[in-house]
């Protein structure tokens, strides 16, 4: 059959088939199939005619019909937890460049830190029969995931990591984040901090408290010294309530600095001491988590706790790869080091 689609004056435009083009280059359908499929098969100069054919004919391969009969796609698929944070969008970056590489498409999906989201989207890709998938999940317990791999589809958890076997999985060490953070503060002279963070349901939130938690002890200051802010979300939004409800408290009882459990909290957080006339950090000192690249951009450079945030994501689509295509594949769990990059909210 030959679809058509209309063209901008309102004609229908017949779509040219495969058969149009073997009648064109004056060849059999077989020779078509091999110029698309195995071209070394194909004499050059035969190829040559084939192809011009189908550049005259404005001849287009019908790819889903051709994954439909090889049982998979040539894409993979990563589910991201936030696509507003640019930390994610970082990471999807690096899965991008191993994917392209491959030649293989990436497709990515937002979860909007929703389970339910979550779900439709893995649901929706195993209908597709995605290559493999790559995922940041809400939960990374959660039976979903293990619904997903007993389909037997190819599946890396991404910064996040999973205590069930079966599955690889590529993150940071958060706890030594959270202790890198702390330490710095408590070596630049601060005795109270505050720890702004967002919901305790998220593992790297509550990873990174006790790494903070653990460095505090250390240094024998008033546990009651180190003040956990917690927040709905790790936004932007949420930094700047953070800052209003610091800036309320009485001065005797306020911080001399805060960690956030992310960026965008400590840049919200330094915008609204800006727009309080504070001076950071001189009235306040701010770390904040991931690096991304508004850290170094902000009105006041912000200290980060640095995540590889491309690496990750390069790391868990070669693990994805490799379970694709190798029989022999062994699952790995990936912890990369962060590090604490110092800059003027902190050092002055």
């Amino acid at each position: 059959m030959t679809v058509s689609t209309r063209d901008p004056r309102g004609g229908a435009v017949p779509r040219s088939s495969v058969k149009d083009v073997a009648a064109a280059a004056g060849v059999s359908l077989g020779t078509v199939s091999n110029v698309l499929n195995r071209p070394d098969r194909v004499s050059p100069a035969t190829r040559a005619r084939v192809e011009q054919a189908m550049a005259d004919l404005g001849f287009v391969r019908n790819e889903s019909a051709r994954q439909l009969r090889a049982g998979t796609s040539r894409t993979l698929a990563y589910v991201l937890l936030d696509a507003t944070n640019p930390f994610f969008t970082d990471v999807a970056a690096g899965i991008e460049e191993r994917a392209e590489a491959a030649d293989l498409s990436l497709f990515m999906c937002n979860s909007s830190n929703s389970a339910a989201r979550e779900k439709g989207y893995l649901d929706h890709l195993a209908e597709q029969r995605v290559q493999g998938i790559l995922v940041t999940p809400v939960d990374p317990e959660s039976p979903t995931l293990d619904e997903v791999i007993q389909r037997g589809i190819p599946l890396v958890v991404v910064d996040r990591t999973r205590s069930r076997p079966g599955v690889c999985s590529v993150s940071v060490d958060d706890e030594l984040g959270g202790r890198l953070a702390v330490e710095h503060l408590v070596d630049r002279g601060h005795q109270r901090v505050a720890y702004v963070g967002g919901p305790a349901t998220i593992g790297q939130v509550r990873d990174r408290w006790v790494g903070a938690v653990g460095a505090w002890r250390e240094t024998g200051l008033p546990e009651a010294d180190l003040v956990q802010m917690a927040t709905a979300a790790l936004t932007v939004e949420e930094g700047r309530r953070a800052g209003e409800r610091m800036l309320g408290l009485p001065t005797r009882r306020r911080p001399t600095a805060a960690f956030c459990a992310n960026d965008l909290l400590a840049l919200g957080l330094l915008q609204h001491l800006i727009t309080s006339g504070r001076r950071v950090p001189e009235d306040l000192a701010i770390v904040g988590y991931d690096d991304i690249d508004f850290a170094a951009a902000a009105a006041v450079p912000l200290s980060s706790v640095r995540q590889p945030r491309q690496l990750l994501g390069a790391r868990a689509a070669e693990l994805l790869l490799d379970e694709t295509a190798n029989p022999a594949h062994q699952h790995e769990r990936v912890v990369f080091t962060p590090e604490l990059v110092a800059r003027t909210s902190t050092l002055g």
